[in-house]
């Protein structure tokens, strides 16, 4: 039986960084102090964060749903610690610890908010430490995506919400079993797609003629994307084959073309701001990425490289920088 939601939905989409994120907190805190919904989640922006989001619909109804990136999060937090809470619960989901995000964390809590977190990237045992202290709930589980955690916290036993998850790990955790879950993350690579995809995933949909016409779509796009960046990459290293690539959009669907045609051990997607996406066959994306200001999982995260005006030119003009080989040392050196 499929679940039926509002038609009006109150979200936001934060994915700016840098300079331009005081726009974005303007926007937020509007939102959060219009906002007429008992909770709010806050939450990545790719499919992880959109099953999770569906499954908060189905379990609170009407909520408030901030969709940020990686980079955006703690000026999401500096906004939501601007509002008064009231007892209001700000739910985090698919967002790990940040260096220093304690600090603002506390902030929320101390505005009156009632935080509860989950997430499934990796934590040492002091960032625990840091952090739940200021939390009513947090939720660390490394063996599911963090659709998965909210699924099994929010709704257990659901059948909905269990397929939802599902589908939603086999893409977030490279599985790659379920034919549906690479559809919905092509398809959500647009970011219009977003609340209508959160949306069927509530009613327990899993395609429709939209979202295949929009796939199909996509597809032809990424195909010559895809061909651009393994004409440009770059191979380095001698414990780990390593492929430096520009990247031109679908980092992950990418990163998989590139170890399949390239037999590569780490894929290294870097956008002309300096921002990579990093996938990697040994469990060390995480820790690299930690070195370049960003984080994620074992197998997939990403960060950014500092690039000056040149180097910027330089890599637009060649896809290479002075920067590589250090990335290389890094790397073999873990």
């Amino acid at each position: 039986m499929h679940r039926f939601f509002p038609l009006v939905v109150n979200s936001l989409v934060l994915a700016g960084t840098g300079g331009a994120n005081g726009g974005f907190e303007e926007r937020l805190v509007a939102l959060l102090k219009s906002r007429k919904s008992a909770l709010v989640h806050l939450t990545h922006n790719d499919l992880d964060a959109v099953g999770g989001d569906a499954i908060h619909r189905i379990r609170y109804w009407t909520i408030t749903s901030i969709f940020c990136s990686v980079g955006s999060f703690p000026s999401a937090l500096d906004a939501v610690a601007s509002v008064e809470g009231n007892g209001i619960t700000l739910s985090i989901s698919d967002l790990g610890y940040q260096k220093g995000i304690e600090h603002r964390i506390r902030s929320v809590n101390e505005a009156g908010w009632r935080i509860e977190w989950r997430d499934h990237h990796r934590w040492s045992t002091e960032e625990i430490g840091l952090v739940q202290n200021h939390c009513d709930l947090l939720r660390l589980d490394t063996s599911t995506c963090g659709c998965g955690i909210c699924a099994k916290d929010l709704l257990p036993g659901d059948k909905t919400a269990a397929e939802i998850a599902r589908v939603v790990c086999d893409y977030d955790l490279w599985k790659h079993e379920d034919p549906r879950s690479a559809v919905l993350g092509i398809v959500l690579q647009r970011k219009r797609n977003r609340d209508y995809v959160r949306d069927r995933l509530a009613e327990g949909i899993f395609s429709d003629d939209y979202i295949q016409r929009e796939y199909q779509e996509i597809v032809g796009d990424m195909e010559e994307k895809m061909a651009k960046s393994i004409h440009k990459a770059t191979i380095m290293g001698e414990k780990y084959r390593i492929a430096f690539s520009p990247l031109f959009g679908y980092p992950s669907e990418t990163a998989a073309r590139i170890r399949k045609e390239l037999s590569t051990d780490i894929e290294v997607l870097v956008s002309k701001d300096g921002r990579f996406s990093l996938r990697s066959v040994p469990p060390i994306s995480h820790i690299i990425a930690r070195e370049y200001g960003g984080g994620g999982h074992p197998n997939a995260a990403g960060g950014s490289f500092r690039f000056s005006f040149w180097e910027r030119i330089r890599f637009i003009l060649f896809g290479s920088s002075s920067q590589f080989p250090y990335f290389v040392d890094i790397a073999e050196s873990i």
